[in-house]
Parts: structure tokens; C-alpha cells; sequence
């Protein structure tokens, strides 16, 4: 029999945790089918276009979203008929609304979120749009202090440093909506430190062999900006530019900008810095109930989270060579 054009399962969150490494790596397997583009976002819609999101670059991205039912199925339409079919929006996790409209129309589906320490994250968070040229605010605690104002003012979810990594919540609501048994929860740090493990884990929740990825791609890491002339004069013309990308194809921007963002990152590759024990110790106090309800919900322990220790980003944990956490325990967390 034939299969209506659906998904079997969602990558569903969360955002800057490794997402689109687990993406490529699923999209390696020989049973998998992975939608083109990887994140269609159409569960965060309801039968019609996206809100008109008002932050730097947010018009040019909206283009993206598929928000029609025909051009969603038609996403699914060439897969193999035997083939396990996915996409990975990670922005599900976020979104109640998604949750709803998931459990309604996809009620076998099966859901794959991966969660990372909620303070890294919000940090990657803001580099990726610093060092894309997006964030006007050189200063990640007073981004992140800004969020409320952000929100209030139509800014999109990408923005929402401190809300999206509110697992906790957004976990007992999508479990309030699907059964716990059809969504599957990885942890950042086995993409690192464990990716085949961590790749056959999700490959036995999907029914399907083992053993066919040997290796998980890097993530999608920036090169470091440092604030300086180039983000002060550069920095206004990229989100211009993004602005003006609201009135061509998505594509087209993208291939225009890329010789923009090259020269706001300068020569040379840089890695981004770490945060300070100080300044990881100001911002736990937005997390702490959350990781509590999360351990709580799941049985797991995600105390490693509440230390004031940072731990790097993708590159810095796996590669021996680079700046990594002066903790020797935390140098695998």
C-alpha cells in the first residue's frame, strides 16, 4: 500500500544543540530519507503564513518557511517506499502550537529532541547571529537581558536566547500532547564525545539497522568575530542587506551576502572565547527550575549543567589542539 507523503519522524529541537549534525548524519543511512530543505518549519504554522517577524534579517528568512499543506507533502513524495522519512525543525521543541497540530496530524510520528547545557547553548545562540553579522548587541549577557523587549517587539523565535532552552517545560508539554515512548532525548555531549553511539541510539528508536554511520559531522559552528571596526561599520550593512533580502529569493541573498559575512569575520581562524565562571554563575538563576523539572521528568541527572565551568564549543571538545575546559572532568561533558 501506499504511504501519504508525511514524515515518520522529527528532529524537533532543540536549536544550537547539534541538530544538524544528527541531520547529516541520518541523511548518511541508507534507509533514511531527509526533506530538502532540512527545515521546512511547518508545524509552526497553522494553515497559513508565518507572523511578520521584525528582527534583523527575520523578513529575508520568513521566505523559507513551508507553510502550505501541498508543498510540505511534496517535501516526502520521492522517498523510497521503504524508506524511513524525516525532517528537522528545531524550533518544535520550542513551540506548544507545534506540539498540538503534531499530535493531531502525525499521531504515529516519532520525535527525536537533543538538549544541551541551556547557558551553552543561549551562548552559541547569540554567536551564530553575532558573528552573522545579525546581532547589533556586542554583549551576550545584555543580549540575553534583552530578550523580554525582543519578544515584545515581533522578534523571531531564533532570538530567544533564554526561552529556548527551557527544556523542562517545553518537554512536559510535547509529553502532555505525544506519547513519551515515540520521542527519543539525546544530549549534546554524546554527539561529541560518543556520535556513532549516539547515531545507532536514534537508528534503534526508528526501527532501522545499526552500524551504517561511521562518523557524525562537525556542527555548524561560526568563526569567531571579534567586536572592532568591522562589526561597526560592516554590522549595519549585513542586516540592511538582510533586510532588502525580504524582496529577492532566499538564495539569491545568501550567495550575495556570504563575500559580506567573509570580510566581517577578517583573516584567519578564530575561536570564540569561553565563558567566565562569573559570568556562567550570573545567568544559572534563568535555568536552574528548569533543570531541576527536567531531571525530574526524565530521571536523568543534569547537574554538569549547573556548574559554572564552560565547556567549549563543538570543535573546542572534540579536537585535542584547540583551547578546551581547564576542568579535566568536564573536558567529556
Amino acid at each position: 500500500m501506499s504511504r501519504p507523503p508525511a514524515p515518520d519522524f522529527l528532529i524537533a529541537g532543540a536549536p544550537k544543540a547539534g541538530t544538524t549534525a544528527l541531520h547529516t548524519a541520518l541523511a548518511q543511512h541508507p534507509e533514511v530519507f531527509v526533506s530538502r530543505p532540512k527545515e521546512p518549519k511547518f508545524w509552526l504554522c497553522d494553515g497559513a503564513p508565518p507572523p511578520a517577524w521584525r528582527g534583523p534579517g527575520d523578513a529575508h528568512s520568513q521566505q523559507e518557511w513551508i507553510w502550505r499543506a501541498e508543498e510540505y507533502a511534496a517535501l516526502f513524495a520521492d522517498a523510497p517506499r521503504r524508506a524511513v522519512r524525516g525532517e528537522a525543525t528545531p524550533f518544535y521543541l520550542w513551540s506548544t502550537g507545534a506540539h498540538l497540530r503534531i499530535a493531531e496530524h502525525l499521531p504515529e510520528v516519532r520525535i527525536i529532541v537533543v538538549v544541551r547545557d541551556p547557558i551553552d547553548r543561549a551562548y552559541s545562540n547569540w554567536m551564530h547571529l553575532w558573528c552573522d553579522g545579525l546581532e547589533p548587541v556586542a554583549d551576550f549577557e545584555l543580549a540575553f537581558a534583552l530578550e523580554q523587549q525582543r519578544i515584545d517587539a515581533g522578534w523571531a523565535p531564533f532570538w530567544r536566547y533564554r526561552e529556548l532552552g527551557r527544556y523542562g517545560g517545553q518537554l512536559a508539554h510535547l509529553h502532555s500532547c505525544v506519547d513519551p515512548d515515540r520521542i527519543l532525548m539525546l544530549r549534546y555531549r554524546e554527539l561529541v564525545d560518543t556520535p556513532v553511539e549516539a547515531v545507532d541510539r536514534a537508528c534503534r528508536f526508528l526501527g532501522i539497522a545499526t552500524g551504517q554511520v561511521e562518523a557524525i559531522p562537525r556542527d555548524n559552528t561560526r568563526n569567531f568575530v571579534e567586536e572592532g571596526w568591522r562589526t561597526r561599520t560592516l554590522g549595519p550593512v549585513v542586516r540592511a542587506t538582510a533586510w532588502l533580502g525580504q524582496f529577492a529569493p532566499p538564495q539569491v541573498w545568501r550567495r550575495a551576502s556570504a563575500p559580506l559575512i567573509a570580510q566581517l569575520g577578517g583573516p584567519g581562524e578564530r575561536h570564540r572565547p569561553q565563558l567566565t565562571a562569573e559570568q556562567r554563575a550570573r545567568l544559572l538563576p534563568a535555568f536552574e527550575a528548569d533543570i531541576a523539572l527536567l531531571s525530574r521528568l526524565t530521571g536523568e541527572d543534569f547537574s554538569d549543567w549547573t556548574s559554572t565551568r564552560s565547556r567549549g564549543s563543538f570543535e573546542q571538545r572534540r579536537s585535542p589542539d584547540l583551547p578546551a575546559p581547564t576542568d579535566p572532568w568536564l573536558a567529556g561533558v
